[in-house]
């Protein structure tokens, strides 16, 4: 019977499993047929989950797990009438895949799937672990206003406003809970990489993707901060350190007129900037285009959230399935006043994370951080308004003894949430400044 290690990818918010094609392209080129043919490993094989796509995201993380979830064990259902037999798992979650990825294992592992299946790899990339936090901006006010609203029940477990456990806690503090079986899931996991990006991620924040309370690289231009990549993966960052010596200003380039009007980018979508000279009219037109593209994304974003919510009550009056969330309901009510007893005597208060020390040198070597400042510089300040509950996430999965970090560095893009997979280079060649990432990933895959 031939063994099978059976590697789960769940694609983000609006997506399909096209977006994740050049991942499953490098890591099947990386850990295929190859490496199978010169070693015992087990054969490789990828689940694209499709269970969870388009308009379906909206529907929240516990019944999108709950699809993929299902979709899993059919898959190692067929395996099995092939006369293959999963004996490895692993999951890889892209942005709000991430989050499905940490509900799906507690699934599995409430079903006694890790009883006979080893766990191997759990990764993220550009995932918002402790949800959307608010920052000091207009455009994050709007957007804490309108994601809860415009974005279903996916909206409101973002942002942390919904009521998910009995007692009223959001599903993200529960899946962050140690109490709980998705943490206690994620812990069989002996790798656990979680991949961010530093800068120009306008979908998710450094500070959620890499689940830190400190960005550094915010004022990176400002601080003095040194960053180091590794030479065979481009883009990724191999160590940084806050130096002690003021950062030598960049010299800019001087840049003519004709230029500067050629590479004008207006703050449209990349398909209806246009190069030059449409440029020119677009931003000529950008009074009436912007105002109209805005009014049809909110449309769009509030019939597909109508439809969510139709489906969710359909969902829920038709499911006779006990799920996981009648489990843990019940394991709440038990438990969850003695938690949350515990916690406020803590405090949930800024000043209940100690803060980082102020002398030595920063150093990251893709794991743990240790954050130092030199004596004539100054801390960072806090961009992110994280809420109690964002506070505890962060705290309770940096417990995670195995997690490490790897964060990825773009200078010069607006917005560098779909590069870091390289989501479709087939119409955004740039796109493929990811790859180093990608490979990242796939080199440090344990087969």
């Amino acid at each position: 019977m031939t063994d099978i290690h059976l590697l789960v990818l769940i694609h983000g918010m609006w997506g399909n499993p096209t977006h994740l094609a050049y991942m499953d392209k490098i890591i099947r080129e990386v850990k295929g047929s190859t490496e199978n043919a010169i070693s015992d490993a087990p054969e490789l094989a990828v689940l694209l989950a499709k269970a969870n796509s388009d308009e379906s995201t909206y529907d929240g993380i516990d019944w999108g797990g709950e699809r993929v979830a299902q979709e899993i064990l059919e898959e190692v259902k067929q395996y099995e009438n092939q006369g293959k037999k999963v004996t490895r798992f692993s999951v890889m979650g892209y942005s709000l895949g991430g989050l499905l990825a940490r509900y799906v294992i507690g699934i599995l592992h409430q079903n006694k799937f890790f009883e006979k299946v080893i766990p191997v790899n759990f990764n993220t990339v550009a995932t918002p672990h402790v949800g959307i936090p608010r920052f000091p901006s207009t455009f994050s006010t709007i957007a804490n206003y309108i994601g809860p609203r415009f974005l279903s029940r996916t909206g409101e477990q973002f942002f942390c406003v919904d009521k998910w456990s009995p007692k009223g806690r959001p599903l993200l503090d529960v899946l962050a809970d140690p109490d709980h079986i998705f943490y206690q899931a994620l812990l069989l996991f002996p790798n656990i990489r979680i991949y961010a990006n530093t800068i120009n991620d306008l979908t998710v924040p450094y500070v959620t993707a890499a689940i830190e309370e400190i960005d550094l690289f915010a004022d990176y231009e400002k601080n003095g901060l040194q960053i180091e990549f590794h030479d065979k993966y481009k883009h990724v960052v191999k160590s940084y350190a806050i130096s002690s010596s003021p950062r030598p200003r960049r010299e800019r380039k001087k840049t003519s007129l004709f230029t500067k009007i050629r590479n004008l980018r207006p703050p449209l979508p990349p398909v209806l900037q246009g190069g030059f000279p449409m440029n020119l009219v677009v931003y000529a037109l950008l009074p009436i285009l912007f105002p109209a593209f805005v009014s049809l994304a909110l449309l769009r974003l509030s019939i597909s959230s109508h439809h969510s919510r139709t489906r969710l009550k359909a969902l829920e009056d038709g499911s006779n399935k006990e799920r996981l969330a009648h489990i843990i309901a019940e394991l709440e009510s038990n438990i969850e006043s003695v938690v949350l007893d515990m916690y406020d005597s803590q405090g949930t208060s800024s000043s209940s994370l100690p803060p980082p020390p102020i002398d030595g040198t920063l150093i990251q070597q893709d794991s743990k951080v240790v954050n130092d400042y030199p004596d004539s510089g100054t801390p960072p300040t806090q961009a992110a308004l994280f809420s109690p509950v964002q506070r505890r996430c962060v705290q309770n999965l940096n417990k995670i003894p195995q997690l490490q970090k790897a964060r990825a560095f773009f200078e010069g893009v607006l917005n560098t949430h779909a590069m870091i997979i390289c989501r479709d280079v087939k119409h955004f060649k740039f796109h493929l400044e990811g790859e180093g990432v990608v490979r990242h990933w796939a080199d440090h895959f344990e087969l």
